[in-house]
This record gives structure tokens, C-alpha cells and sequence, in this order.
């Protein structure tokens, strides 16, 4: 593919589609998708953050279809909420983007259900909600389901003595393991969709070094990489193609189940969508296995 863009998303008219995320990515996934046409839900624990979303979409796409819908990733009961209230109003879902997150902050926290924040949230989250609105997405129209995974997933690990960092807490590497269970997800949720005739595919992508408050939301304003983030901007590409991968996978009929998409310059950091070898550590089928057991487990869902 050579410079894809978002001129090249097919019509989405029709579709139904979930973002997480009411900013950075996530608002330029819902903008893109909604001028193709989507009605798309962006959801986030935010509501304040989600209307000024939605209205400047809004704006920018008038007779756009999109609305916010509340959820936190950090609360399992309200992810069964927001999917439970979803399968009341909708027949199916066609696209789901696991896109929300949050990275680094300084001290170890808990989402409600007491995991720690960053597992808990970029990944285990995500994998419930997917599960939750796996009846939904198994009734769309090719259905897909987008995960994003991260560069720093290339230096992750899944410690499972140590799954939610109770007895080392280090920032990046909890980071590294959470966005490296996502692309694992990703992989095994394709593997299983194909294995039990699910219909429904599963993609990764990562949108490299991208311009976001990802940084400045959980490592802090004060920190080393945020002051790399404000005063040395150019380093960081802009969200609207951090965001191209995930939309390239989302979208293009060309796509392939299973796959990871990323940037195609500077390692991966910056440029167009290409098709990417994952890190070898999510190419491990047996801790991949593990991992889906134990996230059933953790959060007490299931993929029937």
C-alpha cells in the first residue's frame, strides 16, 4: 500500500461502529468514520469530554451519525452497563475499535475491580467489552474488531507471577506488558473467531509516535517524556495519521484477519499504514492461550 489515506476508506454508510476514546486516536477514528458514512458510538468515561467530541464532529461533518455513549474501562460493571444498554437499542454491531488507554503514571493504581490501572484498563477492559458485544458484532455485516497495541510492546513481557505489578511497579515496562496483551488478544481472538466460526475478524495496529495527551494524562505534565511531548513536538507525528492504521484496518477490504498494522518509516514511528510483523513475543500460541484464561477468569466474562 503506498500512502494510504483516509480518501481511501470505502463507504461505511450503514455501518455500526464503537470507538473507545473521545480523544486524540479515537476522535480522529470517529471523525474519519463518520464521513464515511458510520453511525458511530464514541465511548468514553467522560461526558463532558464525549459532547465536545461529538459536537465538533458535528461540525466538521454536518448530518453526521454519532453519538457518545458512557463507559469506563476501568469498572467491569460499567462495561456490562454500556453493552448491555447498546444491545438494547442495536441488532448489531459491525465495527468495534479497542482504542482507549492510558500510560504511565507515576504511581501504581487500581481500576475499581482492583487491577492495576494500566492492565486493567488498555487491556482487560477492552477484552471484556469485546466479549460483551461479541453477540452483537457476531450478527454484523463483516464484522471487525481493531485493538491497538503500542512500539513499546516490542520490550513487553507477560510477567504472570506478577500480572497486576503488586510487587514491582515500573511505569513503561506495566505499560510495554499491557499493550503486548493486547496484540496477543488481537492474534488469539482471531485464531478462536476462526476456529468456532464467529465471523468476526480481529486486527491489530499501532499508530507509532504519535501527538496526543496520552503522555500528558498519565506520566504527568511534569515528566521527562511529556516535556519531550510539548517542546520537541516535531518528534511526534500528527493524530490524524497515528490514526491511519487503525483506520486502514478498520476499513480497506484488503485488510487481513489476523494481521498488525503500523506506521511504515523510522522503525515503525511514523508514516503510512504497512503490514507488520508483530513482536515475537505475542507470536507465542501457548502464552496467548494462557492469557485468554486468565483474563476469562479475571473479569468473569465469556466468549460464547
Amino acid at each position: 500500500m503506498t500512502k494510504w489515506t483516509t480518501k481511501k476508506i470505502p463507504s461505511q454508510k450503514g455501518r455500526l461502529v464503537v470507538v473507545t476514546g473521545t480523544g486524540g486516536l479515537g476522535y480522529e477514528d470517529a471523525l474519519a468514520l463518520a464521513r464515511a458514512g458510520a453511525s458511530v458510538v464514541i465511548a468514553g468515561r467522560n461526558p463532558e469530554k464525549g459532547a465536545k467530541a461529538v459536537a465538533a464532529i458535528r461540525e466538521t461533518v454536518p448530518g453526521a451519525t454519532v453519538r457518545f455513549g458512557q463507559v469506563d474501562l476501568a469498572d467491569l460493571a460499567s462495561i456490562a452497563a454500556f453493552a448491555e444498554k447498546l444491545s438494547g437499542e442495536q441488532d448489531q454491531l459491525d465495527l468495534l475499535i479497542n482504542n482507549a488507554g492510558v500510560m504511565t503514571p507515576p504511581q501504581r493504581r487500581q481500576t475499581r475491580d482492583g487491577f492495576e490501572l494500566q492492565f486493567g484498563t488498555n487491556y482487560l477492559g477492552h477484552f471484556a467489552l469485546t466479549a460483551h458485544l461479541l453477540p452483537l458484532l457476531k450478527k454484523g455485516r463483516s464484522p471487525r474488531v481493531v485493538t491497538l497495541g503500542s512500539i513499546a510492546a516490542r520490550g513487553g513481557a507477560i510477567d504472570f507471577d506478577d500480572l497486576q505489578a503488586e510487587r514491582d511497579y515500573k511505569p513503561f515496562p506495566v505499560y510495554s506488558q499491557s499493550k503486548l496483551a493486547c496484540i496477543l488478544f488481537a492474534r488469539e481472538l482471531s485464531r478462536r473467531s476462526g476456529a468456532a466460526g464467529w465471523g468476526v475478524a480481529s486486527i491489530g495496529a499501532h499508530p507509532g509516535v504519535t501527538r496526543t495527551d496520552l503522555i500528558l494524562n498519565g506520566a504527568g505534565r511534569s515528566s521527562p517524556s511529556a516535556m519531550l511531548r510539548r517542546f520537541l513536538p516535531f518528534l511526534f507525528q500528527p493524530a490524524w495519521q497515528g490514526a491511519l492504521p487503525t483506520l486502514y484496518a478498520a476499513t480497506d477490504p484488503a485488510a487481513r484477519d489476523g494481521a498488525y498494522y503500523g506506521p511504515d518509516r523510522l522503525s515503525g514511528t511514523r508514516g503510512y499504514p504497512t503490514e507488520e510483523k508483530p513482536p515475537e513475543q505475542a507470536l507465542d500460541a501457548n502464552v496467548a492461550a494462557r492469557l485468554w484464561e486468565t483474563s476469562l477468569r479475571l473479569t468473569n466474562v465469556t466468549f460464547a
